[in-house]
């Protein structure tokens, strides 16, 4: 159990205090797949050791049932006289795994059915688009017809990237191509799953800014890797001027899609005009390997620590 207990407090030092730590590190974009990476590293790993806890209070109350033998095996993992094991000490080591292991239950059964009715409207929203808009192969878009000027793309079967007939009349074609690249980098790169993922896991646990704060900036990071992909391909000047032209126009934009001009326009345009210096992103990407690698490697040294550790002294 002391094993299980280590997990859970690993689980609870990353979810607390990475949310500050990442953010400082990947609010400005300068190394933004990288930011990404570190986000999700973390999420998986708080959420990871948690998940491990609860299977092993699991297994260990599963195998062994009867309150005596169970609390033995508590205390003695957690080095405490057999004797000690009061009703109380009974009642509370109970408790303890019957609130995490049914907690995991009821978030895993959330968790899939929030994943899945959102990954069944985009394929809703997606076919929907394909029926009622107008297809123009040289666009590799579809266009609807709007008063507002709107871009954005949606993840289905097949993708499909949306334009209204107001965002047409609205850009320059330097800026059309720029704005639909964008796109097209958030359907190459798949930037969908993992922003489905997070989203779906903080509607469930709003309480844990590691997921409400980590659903936001990794939206704002992936907006980010299709700007940098775009800005590479057709320049930094169209694509802002595109950005401006549509921004304040996505409100009618499903949540499921990802819109070129509905996250952080202002700081995108400002990296956008100023980009970070070969210096600052060499020095945010050191950091943010640092955190990587220091996440990934906790969990493993807690367990194996303590494994070892009851190795010795067992």
């Amino acid at each position: 159990m002391n094993v299980a207990l280590c997990l859970l407090v690993y689980g609870g030092v990353v979810a607390l205090f990475g949310p500050s730590v990442l953010q400082r590190l990947t609010h400005s974009g300068a190394a933004p797949r990288l930011g990404v990476v570190a986000w999700l590293v973390a999420i998986v790993g708080a959420l990871g050791s948690w998940l491990l806890a609860a299977g092993m209070l699991f297994v260990e109350f599963a195998t062994y049932w009867h309150a005596d033998v169970a609390v033995r095996v508590c205390v003695d993992a957690l080095s405490t006289p057999v004797n000690e094991a009061s009703p109380t000490l009974r009642a509370v080591s109970f408790a303890v795994a019957a609130v995490v292991i049914t907690g995991t239950g009821v978030v895993l059964w959330r968790s899939v059915r929030i994943l899945l009715r959102m990954r069944r409207r985009t394929l809703e929203h997606a076919r929907a688009v394909l029926l009622v808009g107008r297809s123009r192969p040289d666009l590799g878009a579809v266009v609807l017809d709007s008063p507002q000027p709107q871009a954005y793309c949606v993840a289905g079967r097949p993708d499909a990237i949306v334009v209204t007939s107001a965002a047409l009349d609205a850009l320059a074609p330097d800026q059309l191509t720029a704005v639909l690249a964008h796109e097209r980098a958030h359907l190459r790169g798949r930037h969908a799953a993992p922003t489905a993922f997070v989203r779906g896991l903080a509607t469930i646990l709003p309480r844990v800014r590691l997921l409400t704060v980590g659903a936001e900036e990794i939206n704002r990071l992936l907006e980010m890797c299709a700007d940098d992909e775009a800005a590479r391909r057709h320049g930094a000047e169209p694509l802002l001027g595109g950005l401006i032209a549509l921004v304040g126009a996505g409100t009618a934009i499903p949540a499921h899609a990802m819109n070129a001009a509905a996250t952080a326009v202002v700081a995108r345009a400002e990296r956008l005009v100023s980009p970070a210096s070969a210096m600052r992103r060499a020095t945010n990407r050191t950091a943010l390997l640092g955190v990587i690698t220091a996440t990934m490697m906790g969990m493993l040294e807690v367990a194996a620590g303590l494994l070892i550790c009851s190795w010795i002294f067992g």
